[in-house]
């Protein structure tokens, strides 16, 4: 629970000190209430996600994977989209589609071919049953409905410039969502103090990046969740 704590908060003061930057640079649109509310989005997620800082066991209790985790950071999150302020469709949770996407899907079919080979070239063995199940259903559910889901809506509201990127519009906060992206996986606390894993962040981080414009492109955290559970759950198969 102690690590995990620390952890948090160090992930959150990189992103505080990365948004005051963006605040100077933006300053004329920069709203403060919501990034600190996108940061506090952040503190809940991460309580869920981690039981309550692991203060709540597993369930299953044999289970491999942190099935609960998942599941009560993605309800909670799913709470946080029906509020009034986020709204399903504001915080991309819809089935709808944008017109005109054949570049969003010619990316997604690039996503999956990059993946699969990778996984193919990097073969070791198929996973067994329990970790196949989770890798391509949970990490994307869960992951994008915060990432490219309400903590996006939140950071766009609080930096409210953005530019088109390839028909997409892609804003300084949407680069923060994947900066703390990265984070989550490429940071960590124990009892040496902090470390950073810069390939694993670098891993996670770009890739995220692609995950943003999909989710801007189209409207919608449909592609992101495809292409989520396609790079995680390639690996499983080969």
């Amino acid at each position: 629970m102690h690590h995990e704590f620390i952890l948090s908060l160090g992930q959150i003061l990189i992103i505080a000190v990365f948004g005051l930057m963006g605040a100077v640079v933006f300053r004329r649109s920069f709203r403060p209430l919501w990034f600190v509310g996108a940061l506090s989005l952040y503190v809940l997620y991460n309580f869920l996600l981690t039981r309550a800082y692991f203060a709540i066991p597993n369930f299953p209790p044999e289970a491999d994977w942190n099935w609960l985790g998942k599941i009560m950071s993605l309800a909670g999150m799913m709470l946080v989209a029906l509020l009034p302020v986020f709204g399903l469709k504001r915080a991309g949770i819809t089935l709808r589609q944008n017109p005109h996407i054949w570049t969003a899907w010619l990316l997604l079919l690039l996503f999956f071919v990059f993946f699969f080979s990778l996984a193919v070239m990097g073969s070791d063995g198929r996973d067994d049953f329990e970790t196949i199940l989770f890798q391509w259903t949970m990490p994307g559910f869960d992951e994008e409905v915060f990432y490219r889901g309400v903590l996006l809506l939140a950071m766009n509201e609080a930096f409210r410039d953005r530019m088109m990127v390839l028909g997409a519009p892609i804003g300084y906060g949407g680069l923060l969502t994947c900066v703390l992206f990265g984070l989550a996986h490429g940071l960590s606390y124990g009892s040496d103090g902090f470390a950073f894993d810069w390939p694993f962040f670098a891993i996670t981080g770009g890739p995220s990046v692609l995950l943003l414009w999909l989710r801007e492109k189209t409207g919608s955290i449909v592609m992101p969740i495809i292409a989520h559970n396609v790079a995680n759950g390639a690996f499983t198969l080969f």
